[in-house]
This record gives C-alpha cells, sequence and structure tokens, in this order.
C-alpha cells in the first residue's frame, strides 16, 4: 500500500540536504558555541554563519534574530515580556489564532488582569480590518498579534496594511507566521512588524528549533534565567546541529520557492477539480485565494461518516487532519472553523490536507479514491 502524507501544515519531511548538514554537525562539530577553545569557536562559526543565512532570507539583521525551541516559545515569550517589561496593557487577538497564542493570552489575562479584546473574524475566516481600527481607537498601551497564515484554513492576512494600522495607533504588532516561513517572501525592512516567530519543521527542518525576529530596541527582556546566550535574551547552550538544520532548511526553500510553488499549486488545484467531480455540494472553508499548501474543505457526507473519518483514511495509508494537530486527538469541533461556520455546517465532515513538495498527482487520485469508498 503506498502510504500518502497530506498533513503538512502539522509538520514536514525533512529535506535530504538538512539530514546530512544535520549529521555532519552532529559527528564533527560538537563543540560548546561558549567555549573559547578551537571546538567552542568553530561552533560559534556555525551558529553565526546560520543566523546570517537567516536574515539574508528575511531581509534583516543578525542582531534580531533569536533562536528558541519553536514556534511556542517564540510567542509566548513575546507575549509574555510585552505585558511583563513593555508595559502593555490590552492584548488585541483573534479566536483563530494558534493555541500557543490564545492560550498564552488567556494566562497573561488571568495572571496581570490585561484587557482582551478579539477582532471580528468575516464568515470566510479573513479578520475585520474595520473592526480591528475601531478597537485600535482607545489609546490604552496594546499589543496587536495576528497569525499571517491560518494554520488551519490557510487564509492570508495583509501583514503589510495591518502593521501600517497598528503603527498609526502607536500600537506594537506581533504575528505568529509559523506557516508562512519558507514558503511566501517576507521582507522585515519593508514590512511594519514588531515580532514575528518561525518553526523550522514547517518548512522541511528539524523538530524543536525555531527562531523569533524582535525588532531592534524593542526592550523585550528573557522569558527566562542562567547565561548569556543569544545576546542574553534565550540562556540555554545553542543546539547547533538543529540550529544548522533549520538555516539550511530556509535557504533551499526559499531557493525552490518558485518552482515548488507552482507544483504545489498545480496539486491544489487538481484536488479541488477532482474534489467538484466527485462530491458537487463539497465547499472550500476559507478564501479561495489562500496559501497554496492549505486547502480546507468541508465534505457532503452524513453526520455519522464524521466522527470515523480519519480513521478510515488511516487505515488506507492516507494522512490528513481536521484541524491543528496539537488538537487533532481532541473530538471537540476545530474552534477555527466554530468562529467562521454555522452550527449546522460544524457536522459536517470538514479536513485539512496540506501539501509540500515531495506530493505527486498520484497522491491527490489515492485520497479522492478513498474518499469516493466513505461517500
Amino acid at each position: 500500500m503506498k502510504k500518502v502524507y497530506l498533513d503538512n501544515a502539522s509538520t514536514t519531511q525533512l529535506r535530504t540536504e538538512v539530514v546530512q548538514e544535520m549529521t555532519k554537525n552532529l559527528l564533527e562539530d560538537y563543540g560548546n558555541p561558549s567555549s573559547t577553545h578551537s571546538w567552542g569557536r568553530n561552533a560559534k562559526n556555525i551558529l553565526e554563519l546560520s543566523r546570517k543565512s537567516i536574515v539574508k532570507h528575511l531581509n534583516t539583521s543578525a542582531s534580531e534574530i533569536i533562536f528558541t525551541s519553536g514556534g511556542t516559545e517564540a510567542n509566548n515569550w513575546i507575549l509574555r515580556s510585552a505585558v511583563k517589561d513593555l508595559g502593555v496593557k490590552r492584548i488585541i487577538t483573534s479566536k483563530i489564532e494558534h493555541h500557543a497564542v490564545l492560550v498564552a493570552v488567556e494566562a497573561l489575562q488571568k495572571e496581570y488582569n490585561i484587557q482582551v479584546d478579539y477582532v471580528a473574524v468575516k464568515p470566510n475566516g479573513e479578520i475585520d480590518i474595520t473592526n480591528l481600527v475601531d478597537l485600535l481607537s482607545d489609546e490604552t498601551k496594546t499589543l496587536v498579534s495576528l497569525m499571517h497564515v491560518n494554520n488551519e484554513t490557510g487564509t492570508i492576512l495583509d501583514l503589510d496594511l495591518v502593521g501600517r494600522i497598528c503603527k498609526q495607533h502607536n500600537a506594537l504588532f506581533h504575528s505568529d507566521t509559523v506557516q508562512s516561513v519558507g514558503k511566501m517572501p517576507l521582507d522585515l525592512q519593508n514590512i511594519p512588524v514588531d515580532f514575528i516567530t518561525a518553526s523550522a519543521h514547517k518548512f522541511h527542518g528539524p523538530k524543536g528549533i525555531g527562531f523569533a525576529y524582535v525588532k531592534k530596541n524593542s526592550g523585550l527582556q528573557p522569558l527566562f534565567f542562567g547565561g548569556e546566550q543569544e545576546k542574553g535574551l534565550r540562556p540555554g547552550t545553542e543546539a547547533i546541529h538543529q540550529i544548522a538544520g533549520m538555516a539550511k532548511a530556509l535557504e533551499l526553500s526559499c531557493l525552490h520557492l518558485e518552482a515548488e510553488r507552482s507544483h504545489i499549486s498545480g496539486l491544489k488545484n487538481y484536488l479541488i477539480a477532482q474534489l467538484e467531480k466527485e462530491f458537487s455540494d463539497f465547499k472550500i472553508n476559507g478564501t479561495s485565494d489562500g496559501i497554496y499548501t492549505i486547502l480546507n474543505v468541508m465534505l457532503p457526507f452524513s453526520a455519522d461518516k464524521t466522527a470515523m473519518i480519519l480513521f478510515h483514511l488511516d487505515m488506507k495509508g492516507i494522512a490528513v487532519s481536521r484541524g491543528s494537530a496539537c488538537q487533532s486527538g481532541s473530538i471537540r469541533p476545530s474552534h477555527v472553523l466554530v468562529e467562521m461556520l454555522s452550527e449546522e455546517d460544524i457536522k459536517k465532515p470538514s479536513l485539512r490536507i496540506s501539501f509540500s513538495h515531495f506530493n505527486t498527482k498520484e497522491d491527490i487520485d489515492l485520497l479522492v479514491d478513498a474518499l469516493k469508498t466513505m461517500a
């Protein structure tokens, strides 16, 4: 049985070149980058060359990239320090954010009694910009936290527009860009954003490593303490093999961006065409012009098929999800779709199908054939 992996929004397959880079580092470059001897200096050199490689693809400076264990840590750090150290009294976010933001904001609300406002979400999953402007008319010291690409529907936020609106209202702007780094060009010199976050395993790098972009002179303070690593902002001996793997993964993703976007877009459009042919009543959740790597669809199946759909697909060797991988073990409906769909539509099976350049047309045919046996 051919196995088909279509859950790339939850994690991605490592590129061979990334494995090779990491293997070399693990075997040969095992020094501690804080040590002054030659092994340490070599590790430090790899650390800083990796940082330079990353900033080149984001058009920013090396001093603004801080390595973390991934997107969750980076999001928590930025939100917490904004409240604790930067004097933020209010956070504006949305109810369709990743739980790494939503739950962190709820914790900060309990702990610091900050004001939390949720910007309205349109039925197509877009943020209501007019409502955001209305919320920002209050002059309380505010941080706006809105994700660039929604991890369940693929809906894209206009970062430049939201950044300019935040600037006009003297609000700080944080964006979880975990689903867009490595898949869309990001020019941080020209996007008015204060903080972004990334996770290597979303762009064919290793798990357990990511970074935060922290705009110069932001005043952010560390989340925990113990050493001077990462400019004193993120203590702990740096995982050189993971950082080098992440830098290699981002370099290759950016190098092949156009070719891979074309290939993946073709697969996504082919799947939509096949679904239209086989399931005329299917609907796309979100906007039709969302990111090319994610397609969230509602299928015209009876309610009794909903609970078992992932199980049946898994039995046929096909991996997709019903929402965020962090919540996929839950029987509750997706918190993102709850904000967008009617009560009736929530009961219908919705699948998040997410692609990578490793996928083929045959994968799509196998998925559609499997769905046909369940209809």
